[in-house]
């Protein structure tokens, strides 16, 4: 029973050891960006690939990709949206991300299924959860702080 006790002892000042509070905490923020308490929240990561649509005018897939960066904005002005970019020229036929800003599959299918050029299979969207920082909520705040000229 005192080896026991001992053994408690030692695990308990290890973990009082490695566990730290964070003396810059902010609470008020972490709960806005709905950060957990180690300041990471659940979205929607999806990786953008070329679709199987491949008889589209290239009148049809400007239309369809000035479609596509409307709803681009209007879903990070409305938060939803909170990363989305392009890949550069790749063999996987990768052309984008996104990283919805919601918990399930279904919320973020819905959304992707807004885009025109994915409607229209000129892009192709595969989903995965993903725990990353809820910093990046933030995203979209401080890209328009730095950002010279609006897309």
């Amino acid at each position: 029973m005192k080896n026991f006790f001992y053994i408690q002892l030692i695990v308990m000042i290890s973990i009082s050891a490695y566990s730290q509070n964070n003396s810059t905490f902010d609470e008020k923020l972490a709960n806005e960006l709905g950060a957990d308490d180690y300041g990471m929240k659940t979205y929607i990561f999806c990786i953008l690939k070329t679709g199987k649509n491949n008889t589209a005018s290239d009148t049809e897939k400007q239309k369809l990709f000035e479609g596509h960066m409307q709803n681009i904005n209007r879903l990070a002005n409305e938060k939803k949206l909170v990363v989305a970019g392009p890949f550069m020229k790749n063999e996987r036929n990768y052309r984008g991300i996104f990283i919805f800003n919601c918990a399930t599959i279904e919320e973020a299918q819905e959304l992707v299924n807004s885009d025109p050029a994915v409607k229209e299979n000129l892009l192709e969207a595969e989903l995965t959860p993903l725990y990353c920082s809820a910093a990046l909520m933030k995203t979209n705040e401080i890209h328009n702080i730095i950002s010279k000229i609006k897309l």
